[in-house]
């Protein structure tokens, strides 16, 4: 009779033993951390909104896997670093995962994750959209004072021969250019776009929606709307001085801001050819392109180094110092940056490999969920620790990636972590701050 048992996996010996290994340690999970995620889940009532939000049109009586499951796989999955659908034919297995989802038998299979990806719709990406937002409101304990909304796009290269791709030629490459919308470190919207479009294209009736939103949950907040250059569009700007929105976005050089900011560059020219060091002048001009309505205020940098002539605009309607406004308030934007690209790499947002246009925004509104459970977890459980800067990838190897054993019988789910696990204290303060927030 064939053996059709795995050969082991055999390393050099130590000590005259033989060191082998094999796939049968039992009920073990690598993902001990799961249960973390399921703890920021239910502080805030982040999949459970999901589910009542998006429309389900199957038989209730004739399904195995609720889309309250299906979800709850899918994002913690994501969150864990399990980027394709194909991982989940074995992880569906993990006790862990199980406890964690709140089942007792093994979860849903890539086939049944691929049909919930297949019923994405408009009205889908709209309702789970409306969920971030509301989940970002009711985080506030009290109303704020200001909110600055950062907008920015970004490439998100296609995998293949999906709809909506086109080729970019800034990027060089056929892709999406999905917006993205943060107030601080807070997700509020991941709009999958095609590329063969304007950069602002549909910025204006975001901010709008945004706008309305948050003004009817407090009425007397300043709103701040922030972006680089490729958000300056005038009648955008336009809308939000009716509306009373301040806006501080970038404003692309030419020949005749060149000319305004001409005294302020040379003073940077000769204080450097006299220095030897590199020289950073600010100032205030007024300047209104052709196509506008009236001249708006504008903030010069002249900054002059080796290599030259460095100079740089941006237009606001913030009043103060132009230093202070430049440093302290336009160029805080970069922090949004850094969240898009720990999105898009550590929890794969741009794993849009789906034929289907809508199926691809889910993906990306997953990926999103996913970023606000461990959002939660670095702003309520990590706050003053070392880790409270760590970006998501430090977070899931940290406290997530955890060795554990599992016993479960009729009565009892124990999870026996690692024993020498380096952050339990860490962990448990966490849990502790997550409990109570």
């Amino acid at each position: 009779m064939t053996d059709c048992k795995a050969q082991p996996l055999l390393f050099p010996s130590f000590d005259r033993r033989q060191i082998e290994a094999r796939f049968q340690g039992g009920d073990v999970s690598s993902d001990g951390g799961v249960m973390l995620l399921r703890e920021a889940d239910r502080r805030l009532g982040l999949t459970r909104s999901l589910d009542t939000a998006l429309p389900d049109s199957r038989d209730a009586d004739r399904i195995s896997h609720p889309q309250l499951d299906l979800l709850r796989q899918r994002i913690y999955g994501i969150a864990l670093g399990y980027e394709d659908l194909n991982d989940h034919d074995t992880l569906r297995h993990d006790l862990a995962w199980q406890t964690a989802v709140e089942r007792d038998e093994p979860l849903a299979s890539s086939p049944t994750l691929c049909r919930l990806e297949a019923r994405a719709s408009r009205r889908s990406a709209v309702a789970m959209h409306a969920v971030l937002v509301e989940q970002f409101i009711h985080g506030f304990k009290s109303a704020p004072s200001e909110l600055v909304l950062d907008f920015d796009a970004t490439d998100d290269r296609v995998h293949g021969l999906q709809e909506g791709r086109f080729f970019h030629g800034y990027y060089g490459d056929w892709c999406f250019l999905p917006l993205y919308v943060f107030c601080g470190e807070q997700l509020l919207v991941s709009y999958l776009r095609p590329s063969n479009i304007d950069a602002a294209r549909h910025a204006w009736a975001i901010l709008k929606l945004l706008v309305a939103r948050l003004r009817q949950a407090w009425p007397g907040v300043k709103i701040v709307f922030r972006g680089d250059s490729g958000f300056c569009r005038w009648k955008m700007l336009r809308w939000c001085e009716r509306h009373g929105v301040d806006y501080i976005v970038g404003l692309a050089k030419n020949p005749r801001l060149l000319a305004l900011a001409e005294p302020l560059l040379s003073q940077a020219a000769a204080a450097h050819q006299q220095s030897g060091d590199k020289q950073r002048l600010l100032g205030w001009l007024d300047y209104a392109a052709a196509t506008w309505d009236r001249p708006r205020r504008v903030i010069a940098k002249a900054e002059h180094g080796v290599l030259g002539s460095n100079p740089r605009f941006v237009l606001t309607s913030l009043t103060g110092e132009a230093q202070a406004l430049y440093d302290d308030v336009y160029c805080a934007r970069g922090e949004m940056e850094n969240r898009i690209k720990e999105q898009q790499l550590g929890l794969f947002a741009d794993r849009t490999s789906c034929h289907g246009w809508w199926a691809n925004q889910l993906r990306l509104l997953l990926s999103s969920a996913a970023y606000v459970l461990l959002e939660a977890i670095r702003r309520l459980g990590l706050a003053g620790t070392e880790l409270c800067r760590a970006q998501v990838s430090t977070i899931r190897l940290r406290l997530l990636k955890i060795g554990t054993v599992i016993v479960r019988n009729t009565r009892r789910i124990r999870l026996l972590l690692s024993s020498a696990y380096p952050y339990a204290d860490l962990l448990r303060q966490v849990l502790a701050r997550l409990n109570s927030a």
